[in-house]
């Protein structure tokens, strides 16, 4: 499944993301005509009149410019959950999305009583919903605007590279303050073209966010990791939240007294389902692509980054479920964790059979080879694009070794309670600058952010688990070259002992671990904590590592945003036309419902009830609960029925060009109706996210039929089919 972990994450690697996507910006701004392959691409809304004879050849039944309208349905019924996509179903607020995109809202209100993971969840009322896990937002999209001019205020060639990004950083955080200076606003900027072009995305902040309703377990993650990125599916991949706002209508923390947010738009549930061949759109945020990274970057991954990551995931989440079992309370506490870890170690494994099955990197180098002999073709084109090209080359090189360490490394921010202590102390430390001058992540805005990461600890914490995920974070953080350990924190680890570490901290405590986001440096500094003591050691290398970081950043997006340039001037000369790579905005993306042949095998588009009854064993990843089991036994399918499969309708494929992010996406019909939530791809086909491929790209959606059906005749959640107008 395309699913978000959350973890404790350091800011400048999001930094460098919101400086340096490596996506491309729509060429349609720019006067070019769409790509012409059908099916691939994740449009940007002001895309649509670019691309509305495609749309409208392909099957769209409505007003393609609708596509692009932030003030109308279907796109301002699209919301973020900041790493999952969503959309509003109802006047009352009420958001559709994954089960495991709410999964760690169900985890965190769980407990052995009452097991919200296994037995679902569904508030009778208002006054029963659940306010969700610390930090769950619902961002409402307002505007999407270029902000390029601003953001290379004060650049110029002869810049360092920590001159380079501190310019670009300032001129971020200026455009950011002044977006979020109207109320309740949470606003980014991202970059485009290699850092070329930047725009700036407006959101309202909806702070409080309710679990209403999620099926049992046994539906929404029927399958487990057994089926996971596999297909045929058989998965209730669906859970609602609502959001809420202050009685006056304006956002505000959880209260009491608040009430349902009104949103301008919502999505209409459509009355007839979808079929073989039918037109399909997803609209959501995702994540990040790759394909037009250098060939270096791709066999760099493939060959040693990726294999890294794939070993690191497997080893935490099997060490997870090792100290864990037998535990009811820390399975629960780390449910969540484990399921992510999961997920994305099944993901990488996908992603190098892929790259392997579509000889990703022949056809990077290919590809590459022929646009840098295009360069070398013409005197003009070597001088406008050859530096960079090699500049480029040099600084990928260079990244390389520090990202293999930073990956090893990283990994004792698996102990909570270490980073807990980092994040305060780090927040102490930019607390002595001026707002504007603070590091991103750490300003007077992250406040919030930063007190809910910490207060989520404390359902998701075990001494005994954390220390066996620490102690084995130290094995690989050994393994890092030399130039990448930190001998001070080594050191001061060892003058403790990792027995005192656990023993003698209050940082286990919420209300003790909150205090320290309002001491000083110097309360820190002279505290006898041991968590606190190792922060405070770390700190010094962590600021050296960071400005080489930003260094190199800063010096990447000089070569890069040059060298992509050049890539849309050879896609151009050829008669094609570059699309954007996903950066975490708002994209659609459209294709058709569509099975697949594999090597021997038939897909059908979609899987029925009579699949899922079959692969019931009453155990492990295939334990449906009995009363649903039941229903789907007696076929009282009613009008949920596809008339042209004669049963219940329960996943599908399609064509559509999804990501990461793209979890919880609405799925909707030709018209802009609701038919499902798009919420997984097939193993062989995540490969896309580097090349895409049309022969293997498949998206798998929950049918909503099979939701509605669940909702009607299993869970009893009438209430809320009938605030949707389903009759």
């Amino acid at each position: 499944m395309r699913y978000e972990i959350t973890v404790f994450c350091d800011m400048r690697h999001f930094m460098r993301f919101s400086l340096l996507a490596t996506t491309a910006l729509t060429l349609a701004m720019a006067g070019f005509a769409p790509l012409a392959q059908a099916d691939e691409g994740m449009w940007l809304p002001n895309q649509t009149a670019g691309i509305a004879k495609e749309l409208t050849e392909a099957g769209l039944k409505m007003d393609p410019t609708k596509l692009g309208d932030f003030t109308a349905a279907p796109l301002n019924a699209i919301v973020s959950l900041g790493g999952c996509s969503a959309a509003f179903l109802s006047p009352e607020g009420l958001v559709a999305t994954n089960h495991h995109c709410v999964y760690g809202s169900i985890q965190y209100n769980s407990t052995p009583a009452a097991d919200y993971l296994t037995n679902g969840f569904l508030a009778k009322t208002l006054k029963d919903e659940l306010p969700a896990a610390p930090g769950t937002r619902i961002f409402v999209i307002e505007d999407l605007r270029d902000v390029t001019a601003r953001m290379n205020q004060g650049l110029t060639p002869a810049l360092s590279g920590q001159a380079r990004y501190a310019a670009l950083d300032t001129n971020r955080k200026a455009l950011i303050a002044e977006c979020e200076a109207q109320a309740n606003r949470r606003c980014d900027v991202r970059a485009y073209f290699g850092g070329a072009s930047y725009y700036l995305q407006q959101q309202l902040e909806i702070k409080d966010v309710r679990l209403v309703y999620a099926p049992a377990g046994g539906v929404g993650n029927f399958g487990g990791e057994t089926d996971n990125w596999m297909w045929p599916r058989h998965t209730g991949d669906w859970g609602f939240y609502r959001a809420y706002v202050a009685p006056d209508g304006s956002s505000a923390a959880f209260a009491p007294d608040n009430v349902p947010y009104k949103p301008k738009a919502h999505l209409k549930i459509a009355k007839d389902g979808v079929k073989t061949g039918d037109f399909v759109m997803v609209a959501g945020f995702p994540g990040v692509t790759t394909r037009l990274v250098t060939a270096a970057e791709a066999r760099f991954s493939f060959e040693k980054s990726s294999p890294l990551q794939q070993k690191l995931l497997s080893d935490y989440s099997d060490l997870i479920a090792k100290v864990t079992a037998g535990d009811p309370d820390a399975t629960i506490k780390y449910a969540s964790i484990i399921k992510g870890a999961d997920n994305y170690k099944k993901k990488t494994l996908g992603e190098i059979a892929g790259a392997d099955a579509i000889d990703l990197n022949g056809r990077k180098e290919r590809q590459e080879a022929a646009y840098r002999d295009w360069v070398k073709a013409d005197p003009a084109r070597t001088a406008a694009y050859g530096t960079a090209i090699t500049n480029l080359d040099g600084l990928v090189a260079e990244d390389q070794a520090a990202q293999l360490d930073s990956m090893r490394t990283g990994t004792v921010g698996r102990g909570q309670l270490l980073t807990a202590a980092r994040l305060a102390y780090r927040f102490a430390k930019e607390r002595e600058k001026p707002d504007a001058a603070r590091e991103s992540g750490y300003q007077d805005r992250d406040r919030r952010q930063l007190t809910e990461r910490l207060t989520s600890v404390e359902r998701r914490y075990v001494p005994r688990v954390d220390r066996a995920l620490f102690e084995a974070a130290l094995v690989e953080y050994k393994q890092a070259s030399p130039a990448g350990q930190d001998p001070v924190f080594l050191a001061k680890l060892d003058a403790i002992g990792v027995d005192r570490l656990y023993a003698d901290t209050r940082l286990a405590d919420t209300a003790t671990r909150l205090a320290w986001l309002d001491k000083t440096p110097a309360e820190f500094e002279a505290s006898t904590d041991p968590f606190i003591q190792l922060a405070v050691a770390m700190y010094p290398a962590d600021m050296v590592r960071e400005q080489k970081s930003k260094d190199r950043t800063g010096r990447t997006q000089a070569a890069r945003s040059v060298y992509v340039a050049g890539q849309i001037a050879y896609e151009a000369s050829q008669g094609r036309t570059l699309y954007p790579d996903a950066n975490g905005s708002l994209r659609f993306t459209y294709g058709h419902i569509k099975g697949r042949e594999k090597d021997g095998q038939i897909w059908t588009p979609f899987t029925t009830a009579a699949g899922l009854l079959a692969k019931q064993t009453g155990k492990g990843d295939f334990n449906a609960p009995a009363n649903f089991i039941a229903q789907l036994k007696a076929g009282d399918w009613g009008s949920y029925a596809a008339p042209e499969l004669g049963t219940l309708p329960i996943n599908y494929l399609s064509t559509v060009d999804i990501t990461n992010g793209n979890s919880g996406s609405s799925t909707l019909n030709a018209k802009g109706e609701f038919v499902g939530l798009a919420f997984d791809g097939t193993l062989d086909g995540v490969i896309s996210d580097w090349s895409y491929e049309a022969s293997v790209n498949r998206t798998i959606h929950a049918d909503s039929r099979f939701m509605l059906w669940t909702m009607d005749k299993v869970d009893g959640a009438q209430r809320l089919l009938k605030e949707m107008g389903v009759e």
